[in-house]
């Protein structure tokens, strides 16, 4: 259970509600880990930009989904494994791997590129850099901007993940 009350909308603060009204005008997310952002107004806007840049950087749908799952799964992170699981199928990556990184195995990769993402945001989680020889081929592979990409992924969704376990916020019941 959510050590964080739900905010009513009477009980925003006028910049509260003022975040809240535009990001649900377009669309954006609430609930979740947004429970405890709205509670600081500017950087629930920031971070709707933040995820909204990571939703359409220079990564495919199936790579970013394989960070993220083995982001949030590092960090033990119910609530965003829960949503991101189906968005991954969604988007491509394959079931296989999915449950690879559920159970805490390697997955076995078709693609090199998939691979080397698992491998940079692994490193990252569990060393807290990459090895040389992981940066030379990412950098070969991705470039320096895509490479980019996959280390601000993994640090967004390692952000998302502690607050989630911060304020123990469970995973919706029809996601559980």
């Amino acid at each position: 259970m959510s050590r964080l009350a739900a905010l009513k909308q009477e009980t925003l603060s006028p910049e509260q509600a003022k975040v809240y009204a535009e990001i649900e005008a377009k669309g954006g997310r609430l609930g979740g880990p947004y429970n405890a952002y709205i509670r600081i107004p500017g950087f629930m806007r920031l971070n709707q930009e933040m995820g909204d840049y990571l939703r359409k950087n220079s990564l495919s749908g199936p790579l970013r989904q394989l960070i993220v799952l083995t982001t949030v799964k590092h960090w033990g992170a119910k609530y965003a494994w829960a949503v991101n699981a189906r968005s991954a199928e969604k988007e491509g990556l394959s079931r296989a791997i999915v449950e690879a990184i559920e159970k805490g195995q390697e997955p076995v990769f078709k693609e090199a590129k998939e691979r080397l993402a698992w491998t940079v945001a692994r490193e990252l989680l569990n060393n807290k850099v990459i090895s040389d020889a992981t940066y030379k081929e990412a950098v070969g592979v991705f470039g320096e901007a895509s490479l980019a990409d996959v280390v601000v992924t993994t640090g967004f969704y390692s952000m998302v993940s502690m607050t989630l376990n911060a304020f123990d916020i469970d995973p919706p019941s029809s996601q559980a």
